[in-house]
């Protein structure tokens, strides 16, 4: 009797524990079915269709799941306090990151906001960061491709806010900061206060961080904003931040306007589903100019070129053996038009 009772007992346990599993297993499931479905209305209003097309620099459009391709992120501040709005901000942020499909590696390129390089759309040579102000996002794409002698095949537009709401919906984001800082926030107020040190900050402090140069450098800043773009990228991977994922898919989808699609977003899952992917950080070299009156960053031709050689070869494409000045307006030329 006692060894009947026992096995009843046990055969209750297994049946609660497979009614648990099989619970659980429902909720999770329903929570992920529900995470898609508010991933692909979220996609769908910052999808532009329009320029889901092949980049001019390919003779076919990319397939991701097959392709090496690149994203070029683009952050801008279009508040109102700044009297900037979406089609006429210059870009705070610019970011290449090429996409390599046979080893899931990629390499990401900061390129500094005053860089001194041909804008198409204007035919003259000025700082880079004024091309969106100019054209949007198809004067920004078409500069980036012009210095460096790749195509950009996708693009990801942000603003000020995005950034901020992704840090927040992900509880902070661990970073090094590189000294004491009094810095800006998001309303120029001077609010934010930081310590030298590796710590966890919130949206706002990470936005004071990635945008603060004056005490070092354009190029610093471009590290800054990399490492800051790669703790995200790592806290976003976390098992345990997976019950954040509609937080943050509503701070993306909000402050974003893309050409990938849905599709186009799951099948670059490939690069991040055993974690966080092998990232090589890049920056193109160069110095300060003053000669002109205006603040410049004049980049070096052989820095140009080994940048150029690196995404090329990450990308599968014929390298570059030289930098041509006429189409580059690399500040060393004496021809190029100095105009603000």
């Amino acid at each position: 009797m006692k060894k009947r009772k026992k096995k009843k007992k046990f055969k209750g346990v297994i049946l609660t524990l497979s009614c648990l599993l099989v619970m659980g297993l429902s909720v999770i499931g329903g929570y992920a079915y529900y995470l898609y479905e508010k991933s692909e209305q979220t996609v769908a209003k910052s999808y532009d269709s329009s320029r889901d097309v092949k980049s001019s620099m390919r003779e076919e459009k990319v397939e991701p799941l097959t392709d090496d391709l690149s994203i070029l992120i683009v952050g801008i501040d279009d508040s109102e306090e700044r009297g900037q709005g979406s089609s006429h901000a210059r870009s705070d942020a610019l970011m290449l990151a090429t996409l390599n499909n046979e080893d899931k590696t990629i390499k990401l390129l900061s390129i500094p906001r005053d860089s001194y390089t041909y804008i198409p759309s204007v035919q003259y040579a000025t700082k880079i960061n004024h091309a969106h102000a100019f054209g949007g996002i198809d004067s920004t794409i078409d500069t980036v491709q012009n210095l460096l002698n790749v195509p950009v095949d996708y693009y990801v537009e942000v603003n000020f806010n995005a950034f901020i709401d992704v840090v927040n919906a992900l509880d902070g984001i661990e970073v090094d900061v590189p000294y004491d800082m009094k810095e800006l926030d998001e309303n120029d107020k001077r609010t934010v206060n930081l310590k030298k040190g590796v710590q966890t900050v919130d949206g706002r402090e990470a936005l004071a961080v990635a945008r603060t140069r004056h005490q070092d450098s354009d190029i610093e800043r471009g590290k800054r904003q990399q490492m800051i773009l790669e703790s995200i990228v790592s806290k976003a991977t976390e098992a345990t931040s997976m019950t954040k994922y509609s937080s943050l898919i509503t701070a993306i989808g909000d402050n974003m306007t893309t050409n990938m699609s849905f599709d186009t977003m799951k099948s670059l899952f490939a690069y991040v589903q055993n974690g966080k992917p092998s990232i090589t950080n890049l920056s193109l070299d160069g110095y300060d100019d003053m000669t002109t009156g205006t603040y410049y960053y004049k980049l070096k031709q052989d820095s140009v070129l080994s940048v150029r050689q690196e995404l090329q070869k990450q990308l599968s494409l014929p390298v570059d053996t030289e930098v041509n000045y006429e189409n580059s307006y690399l500040l060393d030329h004496t021809t190029t038009i100095n105009k603000q």
